[in-house]
Parts: structure tokens; C-alpha cells; sequence
């Protein structure tokens, strides 16, 4: 008889234990199932983040060559302008030449 008490504690003990396991295995099944979401979630905000990356590039690389532009218009605007301030420089000593050499013609 005491035998069978024995087994019939040993018995309620793994089932228990097997109550016990099993709710954990629930646990982590649902745990790996909101990973599975959390997961599935992050590739997309991280898809998204490479699109929006893309989209950035696309208009740096499109502002930057709209500035090389720019640059290369004021470039010729202004070294025109300095070629031209040049010409005047040169005019005007030229005429400071000239007027010295009349200046000496007429003494």
C-alpha cells in the first residue's frame, strides 16, 4: 500500500512538473510569436529607412550638381568681371602713359 502512495505522489509530481512545463512552453510560444512580430516590424521600418536613404542620396547627389552649377555660372559671371576690371586697369595705365608723354611734349 505504501508503495502505491509513493507512485501516486511521484506521479502527481510529474504531472505538475509537465502542468508546469507546459505553461512555459505557452509562454515562450507566445514570446516567440511577439520576436516574430517585433521582427517583422523592424524590417519594415528598416526597408522604409533604406527607401528614404535612397530618396536622400538621389537629391543630394541632384542638389550638389544644381551648386556645381551655380558655381560654374558665377564663376563666368565674376571672371568675366575680373577680366573686365582687368581691361580697365590696363586702359587706365595705358592713359597714364599716354598723358605723361604729353606732358613731356608740352614742356
Amino acid at each position: 500500500m505504501k508503495n502505491y502512495e509513493e507512485k501516486e505522489k511521484k506521479l502527481e509530481n510529474v504531472l505538475k512538473k509537465l502542468n508546469t512545463m507546459s505553461n512555459e512552453v505557452v509562454k515562450m510560444n507566445n514570446d516567440i510569436n511577439s520576436l516574430t512580430i517585433e521582427k517583422n516590424q523592424l524590417i519594415g521600418e528598416k526597408q522604409e529607412s533604406e527607401k528614404n536613404f535612397q530618396i536622400l542620396v538621389k537629391q543630394h547627389e541632384k542638389l550638389k550638381s544644381e551648386l556645381e552649377k551655380v558655381n560654374r555660372d558665377l564663376g563666368d559671371k565674376f571672371g568675366g568681371q575680373n577680366n573686365f576690371d582687368q581691361k580697365i586697369d590696363e586702359l587706365n595705365q595705358e592713359t597714364e602713359t599716354l598723358i605723361g608723354e604729353i606732358e613731356k611734349w608740352q614742356t
